[in-house]
């Protein structure tokens, strides 16, 4: 319903951000790599967001970027994970992160955010790499072939990791084909969104 709100930042609290729109505050619940990028109070700010309306009540989520708030909708939409769950796991890992331990396998990243535990950690990894594979079949997948380097591996965990955030296989291997393919998987990941980016 709402895409994102643009006005003055007028209160800041943990895990929460104020936006003044046309004389109405609204209250976004955030991540705390989102309320470092903040501006000052006062200041003009944007926030991408993301309604979410219960039984008791309706929240609005706000993120300083669009793959912070893509991570956050398909971090949501796995069983056991809730707002509360996605606002953790992206207040302590950042999309990038959240996407290469998706696509390398690692859980137990996951388990650093309160609220997810061994077998919830491993559930996301699942869900997500499942996802990914689901994206390859639909867009022809990059086949990479038994024992290549882990160069390639590197650049094959980028573009998985990326088509975890929401990008297409053709996408997500463009911009990875541009980087360095022996730089580590996370540097891969955050190089190809800076080209997103810039675009």
């Amino acid at each position: 319903m709402f895409y994102s709100l643009t006005g003055k930042l007028i209160h800041l609290e943990p895990g929460a951000a104020v936006v003044s729109c046309a004389g109405i505050g609204f209250l976004c619940r955030t991540t705390q790599q989102t309320q470092k990028a903040l501006p000052p109070l006062g200041e003009e700010v944007t926030l991408f967001t993301q309604l979410n309306v219960r039984e008791d009540g309706v929240d609005l989520y706000g993120f300083y970027s669009l793959a912070e708030r893509s991570c956050f909708k398909l971090l949501t939409a796995i069983s056991g994970v809730g707002p509360k769950v996605g606002l953790s796991i992206l207040s302590v890992l950042t999309p990038e992160q959240v996407a290469a331990a998706a696509a390398t396998g690692d859980s137990k990243a996951f388990t650093r955010a309160n609220g997810v535990g061994p077998k919830l950690g491993s559930r996301i990894v699942l869900e997500m790499k499942d996802k990914v594979k689901s994206l390859q079949k639909e867009s022809g997948g990059l086949p990479v072939p038994a024992g290549v380097p882990s160069a390639a591996g590197n650049a094959e965990a980028a573009v998985n990791a990326l088509t975890v955030l929401g990008y297409s296989t053709t996408e997500a291997a463009s911009a990875v084909a541009r980087l360095d393919s022996s730089l580590p998987v996370e540097e891969l990941i955050r190089g190809a969104l800076k080209f997103f980016g810039s675009q």
